[in-house]
Order: C-alpha cells, then structure tokens, then sequence
C-alpha cells in the first residue's frame, strides 16, 4: 500500500478501535473521544489548560447534536489538526 493508503487504514483502525466500547460500534461517545485523545493526541491534552477543553470540543465536534462523533466528525478533527500543523510549518 502506498502511504496515503496506510494513512487512510490508520484512521480507520483507530476510529474502530476506540468506537463501541460504550455500545455504539460507529460512534464514539464522550468517554471514548477522551480516551481516544489521551492514547491517541496527548500532547494536544497537556496544551489544553482548561479541563473543559474535551466536553468544548466533543460539543464542536458534533455536527448533528446527538452527543456522539461518528466517523465524518472524526475525520473532520483529524483534518483540522493536520491542517494547523501544516500552517505551522510553512511559517517557519
């Protein structure tokens, strides 16, 4: 597989392996979006200085408001974090 192939498998396997513990094996609820950030994104965790950054972020995550990250919502995080860190390292 190519790398951008990899990449794709990746995020699959790592929505999939985070989403269902609480039931729901195509969504990740509030405590699997936190777990996920906290294996997955800890250095994004220890930047955020407010304990309330998951419940901000699990609310700008959920597009529909059911109180749950599907998999679109994920991948829509994912592609906001790479995004910024592509900016950060074109202004060096």
């Amino acid at each position: 597989m190519s790398q951008l192939e990899v990449a794709m498998a990746t995020l699959i396997q790592t929505f999939d392996k985070y989403a269902g513990s609480d039931g729901k094996k195509c969504t990740l609820s509030k405590t699997e979006v936190k777990t996920l950030m906290e294996k997955e994104l800890p250095g994004l965790l220890k930047a955020a200085k407010n304990p309330s950054e998951v419940d901000k972020l699990m609310k700008d995550l959920d597009f529909n408001g059911d109180s749950e990250v599907d998999f679109q919502e994920f991948i829509t995080l994912v592609v906001a974090l790479t995004c910024a860190a592509h900016n950060r390292f074109c202004k060096r």
